[in-house]
């Protein structure tokens, strides 16, 4: 079933697959790493002027990883704001999606935990390093492949 913002990328001629609603009601669509980053600039232009969260999930072990990003349009004396989920697979061998630092700052810290965390390399994010685990650390912990490192020994609670 394809909702508002399906028909409208469609009339436009924007490259996307609908996945459907949430449990909410709100649409999801399904974004190409390239064409990622202009598909967020038309989405700000549209109106989409609040990135209320990103995060990344790794969808299955050896598979694909996804970068989510739930977009509101923020607009005076409206009740209940639109919102959309964008949801960006990359392959896991070089798992590369644009930045969209530059269109919502917001995503800044977000893009930087999901880079951290799962692995995802945000092009063109200006301060793309690690924010949870040291620079040393190895691996992406979120993964579901993910081989813990014998760094800290077992410590008994008391």
């Amino acid at each position: 079933m394809q909702g508002r913002l399906s028909a409208w990328l469609v009339k436009h001629g924007l490259v996307h697959r609908s996945l459907g609603f949430d449990y909410q009601g709100i649409e999801t669509l399904q974004i190409k790493p390239e064409d990622w980053h202009s598909v967020a600039v038309i989405l700000y232009v549209y109106g989409y002027n609040y990135l209320r969260s990103q995060c990344a999930y790794d969808v299955a072990p050896g598979g694909l990883l996804a970068s989510v990003y739930h977009l509101t349009r923020i607009e005076y004396g409206v009740d209940q704001p639109e919102e959309v989920c964008i949801k960006v697979f990359a392959p896991r061998r070089n798992p590369k999606i644009p930045s969209v630092f530059w269109v919502w700052k917001s995503a800044d810290f977000q893009e930087r935990e999901s880079y951290d965390m799962v692995g995802i390399f945000y092009d063109n994010h200006p301060r793309l390093k690690r924010i949870l685990m040291p620079e040393s650390w190895i691996g992406w912990p979120l993964r579901k492949d993910y081989i813990a490192p014998n760094f800290y020994e077992i410590q008994e609670a008391h």
